[in-house]
């Protein structure tokens, strides 16, 4: 059984990660065993709306998931690299997420500005 952990970008498309896990087991029948290796998924597109979440170049975005409006599903977050603004992507479930609009501050698109 696989089961995601979070998202990561690589290029111009995001990656599921995931991890192996096997059923737990009671603690006096388990035997010793090494730890488990990560496994990936297949690299996907992801959508958001009906358009692929493309990131910009030069590609230093960190995706991560937040449920922001607390209705118990993850939402995507994608940063931009050379503005500082961030996009959010509400989460929908099952890996689905809706049209992305800009992080929003006291209505104005908030920017988070850079050190360099």
């Amino acid at each position: 059984m696989l089961r995601t952990m979070g998202v990561a970008a690589i290029g111009f498309a995001i990656a599921a990660v995931a991890v192996a896990q096997e059923p737990a087991k009671p603690a006096a029948a388990a035997p010793a065993t090494k730890a488990s290796k990560p496994a990936f998924a297949a690299p996907m597109r992801v959508k958001g709306g009906e358009e692929i979440i493309k990131l910009e170049e030069p590609g230093y975005a960190a995706p991560c998931l937040a449920d922001l409006d607390g209705d118990g599903k993850k939402d995507l977050l994608v940063g931009q690299f050379a503005g500082g603004k961030i996009k959010v992507y509400p989460g929908l479930g099952e890996g689905k997420f809706g049209a992305g609009t800009w992080l929003q501050a006291d209505g104005k698109v908030a920017e988070v500005p850079g050190v360099w």
